[in-house]
Order: structure tokens, then sequence, then C-alpha cells
């Protein structure tokens, strides 16, 4: 059952990214995903580009270098989608108060700008798994997206946090999905690099993330079309002193001067 090209491996491999698929014209037509448009173009995306990487895989006219360039092209579009999502998050978390919008736009970008440096660090000295520069260097890369991704992810809930600031429904369940399966591939790559595993052991580690991604869809599936109770809102006596609105019309002050 847990083997490669077993009916279990094709269904974790196909049936998310159709899911995936119907879930993007679902969004389009409640018009739900004009409030996210980048999550629908990433939605069409990755169900696409994980479809055609089956095809493929199971189509013995295709070379496995030729497998690989496919992989390499859809994890370049992917990833860069995945990023506007993120940004796309954050504006939408913080689009009420304007000042800090403009300012906290700015330091998530230096904060991304140094995940990326110190990404490219931890690739740098990152374990080959692989002989084959293109299937080793298709890894490293693909951690490198998932640990900034994650970075970004977790700085943006600490932000939140702190300023007690609330998600809506569909933000927090998009962030919830990327950081999960950040997690989880981050987790796998640290086995992978870390013990010796066998074939069986690597193709266990695989259906972990094809699992995962699974989970990540329904968790989208969740936030995003299921409706949810309006919770009372809270009273003004009751917020911190931390409060945005403070920081929003300190700053507004500092930039009219």
């Amino acid at each position: 059952m847990l083997q490669a090209h077993s009916f279990l491996w094709n269904y974790l491999w196909v049936a998310p990214h159709l899911l995936l698929l119907t879930l993007a014209a679902l969004l389009f037509r409640r018009g739900v995903a004009l409030q996210i448009p980048s999550f629908l173009a990433f939605a069409v995306v990755e169900a696409a580009g994980g479809l055609l990487q089956f095809w493929a895989d199971v189509t013995p006219s295709v070379s496995a270098l030729n497998y690989w360039r496919i992989a390499w092209a859809a994890l370049l579009v992917e990833s860069l989608l995945k990023f506007f999502v993120t940004g796309e998050v954050f504006s939408r978390l913080v689009k009420p108060y304007s000042s800090v919008s403009r300012v906290g736009r700015r330091v998530i970008s230096y904060f991304g700008a140094a995940l990326v440096m110190v990404g490219a660090v931890v690739a740098a000295f990152s374990h080959i798994d692989s002989d084959t520069w293109i299937i080793s260097d298709y890894h490293i890369l693909s951690q490198t997206v998932f640990f900034v991704e994650l970075g970004l992810i977790v700085g943006m809930f600490l932000f939140a946090a702190y300023f007690r600031l609330s998600w809506d429904r569909p933000s927090f369940g998009i962030l919830f999905g990327f950081g999960l399966s950040a997690c989880e591939h981050l987790s796998a790559w640290a086995i992978l690099t870390n013990a010796d595993l066998s074939t069986h052991g690597r193709t266990l580690l695989d259906f972990a993330n094809m699992s995962t991604f699974h989970v990540c869809v329904l968790i989208w599936f969740y936030y995003l079309l299921v409706p949810h109770k309006v919770a009372a809102p809270v009273p003004a006596a009751a917020l911190s002193e931390n409060n945005l609105e403070v920081w929003n019309r300190e700053l507004e002050r500092l930039l009219q001067q």
C-alpha cells in the first residue's frame, strides 16, 4: 500500500490538485476570490503544475530530465505566487490602519530580504541528497522557499498577536495551510538530511508530504467556503494600550511633519 505508484500514492498526488481546482472554481463562482485574487491564481497554478508533473511521471515518453524541468518551472511560479499571497494577506490585516500599513509593508519587505539571505546561507551548507544537480538543487530551492515562507508567516502571526489584531477567516485559513505545509516539509527535510534513509524510507516521506498537502487543501475548503458565526465586537475599553489605532495615529502625525 505504502509503495511508490500504488493506488494510495496516485490518489494523494492527483486528488488534492483536483480538489484545489474545484476550490478555485467555487471561489470564483461565489465571488470570494475577489477578496484575495492572488490565492485564486496560486490554486490554479499549483493544481495545474501538480497534475502536469503527475502526467510527466507516469508517461514513459517523458524523460527524467524533462520531468525535473517541468518540476522546476512549477516550483518557481508557485513560489512567487505564494509570496504574493502572503503579502496580500498582510495588506488585508493592516488595511484599516493606513500609516501602519505603509510602514508594515516596508518592515515585512526587509524581514523577507533577511530571511532570503539566511535561507541562502542555509542552502549553501545543505546536505546534497542526489548526485544529479537538477534534483539536488530543486530540493534545496524548495526547502529554502519553505524556510522563508514559514519565517514570514510566523512574523505575521507575532505581529498580529502583539497588536491584538483579528484575522479574517480566509486570511487565517490560507496562512494556516501554508504554515502547516512548510512545517511538515522542513521537518521531512531535516529527517532526510540527517538520517541514512532507505528507498522505502524516502517513499514514506513522500507520502507524508502528499498527505499534508491534502490536509492543507481541506483546511482551505473549510476556512474559505464554510460559513462561520460572527463574533461580537470587542469593547473599546477592553483594548490594550498597544492598540494599533494609537500607533497609526502617531505615525500619521510623524508622516505629516
